[in-house]
């Protein structure tokens, strides 16, 4: 005989257990706190790599449950992008994606933590320096007197350097006028020859053009081919050899304590994904440009091993210059120092190349 379910004011005892609990997830869901920041980004809306922070926005907001929404802003959109880490300090932005050798001005060792010249052959040996090596926590020493946290380090490959000569040496470069960020970058080509003249990007093709410049220390090639370089720079190198700056996920202090921990993991995990899913997405986008290029008569150029040893063993001595401007330089340099020589790539003597093959 099937018994009878209890009932109250008419409803079933276990239809209206069962409303309750609907009622209390509801409301603790309801009840959940919910945060939406400002980020801005060091590029412009155009770009692959703002693409790829948009998506890493998106998928922010999907992993926790929308209880923390980023709104992307491109660069310039709220503030000059070099004023952006004043503005996350104020919680004007509560967040930036930017590089931090761009505050160089205010600590130098940003400088050399954000992109130490030559040391560096591929993105994973950098990445294992920031998880596995101290390097984050380095970052976050320096970024610390700036009231921000920094959640993770992006990266979107080696640069390259569009021409309208070919460099196949480092003895190439004497006597080229070439763009150069400040810096470390700007310190090595000049080391190695270059005049080195300091332009804000919108004024790079047009300098170009009217032969003010001879070149142009850029970003990736496909990154410099969306700029429309190669139509008045008909030549490059590819392997890139001297630059791979870092770009970063950084929070106004306060913002980021406030997050639950669980955001706060899952933000940080999130980071890594997009590191990666920026230089994998960019490098591919590279290979496309690089064959629409060929197909143009634009020329691509392949260092020797000897080449870039001789461009190493300039920039060796640089590091060396900056580790004497504070003692965080040093701390930062050497610590990239001891890595490099974990992975035995620090010895890149010229004598040892110079049997490489070209």
């Amino acid at each position: 005989m099937k018994r009878k379910q209890p009932t109250i004011h008419g409803s079933t005892f276990p239809g209206l257990l069962g409303m309750a609990l609907l009622l209390l997830v509801v409301g603790r869901a309801e009840a959940a706190p919910k945060y939406t920041w400002k980020a801005q980004a060091l590029w412009s809306a155009s770009e692959l790599p703002y693409r790829t922070f948009v998506d890493f926005c998106e998928r922010v907001e999907k992993l926790t449950d929308g209880r923390l929404r980023i709104v992307p802003h491109p660069a310039g959109a709220i503030v000059p992008t070099f004023e952006c880490l004043d503005a996350v300090r104020h919680n004007i932005l509560q967040a930036m994606h930017t590089a931090p050798l761009y505050w160089t001005g205010k600590n130098p060792a940003f400088a050399p933590i954000g992109d130490l010249v030559c040391a560096w052959r591929h993105p994973w040996e950098m990445d294992a320096f920031f998880h596995q090596r101290g390097g984050l926590e380095l970052l976050n020493e320096l970024y610390e007197p700036f009231g921000v946290h920094c959640a993770g380090i992006t990266f979107w490959g080696m640069e390259s350097m569009p021409t309208n000569r070919p460099l196949r040496g480092i003895d190439d470069f004497k006597g080229l006028k070439l763009r150069s960020p400040h810096g470390m970058p700007a310190q090595l080509l000049s080391r190695l020859g270059a005049s080195v003249v300091i332009l804000p990007g919108g004024e790079v093709y047009s300098s170009l053009d009217k032969g003010v410049i001879d070149g142009t220390d850029w970003g990736t090639p496909s990154m410099n081919a969306r700029m429309g370089f190669f139509e008045v720079a008909r030549y490059f190198n590819y392997p890139g050899f001297h630059s791979m700056p870092i770009g970063d996920f950084t929070v106004n202090r306060r913002q980021w304590n406030k997050l639950p921990s669980d955001i706060r993991q899952i933000l940080q995990v999130a980071v890594r994904d997009w590191a990666w899913d920026m230089y994998e997405r960019v490098a591919a986008d590279d290979l496309e440009a690089i064959r629409k290029m060929k197909k143009r008569g634009v020329t691509a150029i392949a260092w020797s091993g000897r080449e870039r040893a001789r461009a190493r063993a300039v920039a060796a001595e640089i590091w060396d210059e900056w580790a004497k401007k504070s003692p965080m330089c040093r701390k930062v340099i050497d610590a990239q120092k001891a890595w490099l020589t974990e992975l035995g790539t620090l010895e890149a003597a010229v004598p040892e190349a110079a049997g490489a093959s070209e």
